[in-house]
């Protein structure tokens, strides 16, 4: 019954951080956002993993989603501490792509009461990258806060997944171990007679008439 019921929650929390990836993966591929899309991508693989590892009583996929749960933990730490400026990151870098573009999150010009006007240059500047300037006005919330709020989210689902996880393959482990004890994978189950030969000597019986 406990197996069970943990077995149901891990499913549902796997559910759960698929949804919740999936939502986070279309805002990085608007921003842009190169290395928050391969993480997404192995994240979701590995989740699937998990799932499947949990329905199909797999122990050894769940730990490989167990082990995967502290890494997703440990890369948003990373993204927390990115978009607040800590250790010496700086949210303004390109460091999330890769440098190859200079996008940055998409919530920063498309957050709650955001307000984007696009700033066309004047008539007789000259410049070889003609672009226009965008500014952003009367946002509700930064939108560094934004992604604290998604990661910070995901950290407490990942732990939580940790935590059933780690009690599903204690009681599928649990479970083997206990059918192996009572003979279900042993060809020769417990109650089976070990017939010895008898080795008490004959004697000859004479019938009297």
């Amino acid at each position: 019954m406990g197996c069970c019921s943990g077995r149901c929650t891990l499913i549902f929390i796997c559910t759960l951080q698929l949804v919740f990836a999936l939502e986070r993966q279309v805002f990085d591929f608007l921003g842009y956002q190169w290395a928050p899309i391969l993480a997404n991508f192995f994240h979701i693989i590995i989740v699937i993993l998990g799932l499947f590892g949990t329905i199909q009583y797999r122990p050894r996929y769940i730990i490989v989603y167990t082990i995967w749960a502290a890494l997703w933990v440990a890369w948003n730490v990373f993204i927390i501490c990115f978009y607040l400026d800590v250790g010496g990151l700086s949210k303004d870098s390109d460091l999330l792509t890769f440098n190859i573009s200079a996008h940055h999150s998409w919530w920063s010009e498309h957050g709650p009461g955001c307000v984007r006007r696009e700033i066309q240059q004047a008539p007789g500047v000259h410049n070889t990258e003609n672009h226009s300037y965008i500014t952003v006005m009367g946002c509700l919330m930064d939108y560094q806060y934004i992604e604290v709020m998604h990661s910070s989210m995901q950290i407490l689902v990942a732990l939580l997944g940790f935590v059933y996880a780690c009690y599903v393959v204690s009681a599928i482990t649990e479970e083997e171990d206990s059918f192996d004890f009572i003979g279900g994978f042993d060809p020769f189950p417990l109650y089976h007679v070990n017939e010895k030969p008898s080795h008490l000597p004959l004697k000859p019986m004479y019938l009297s008439t």
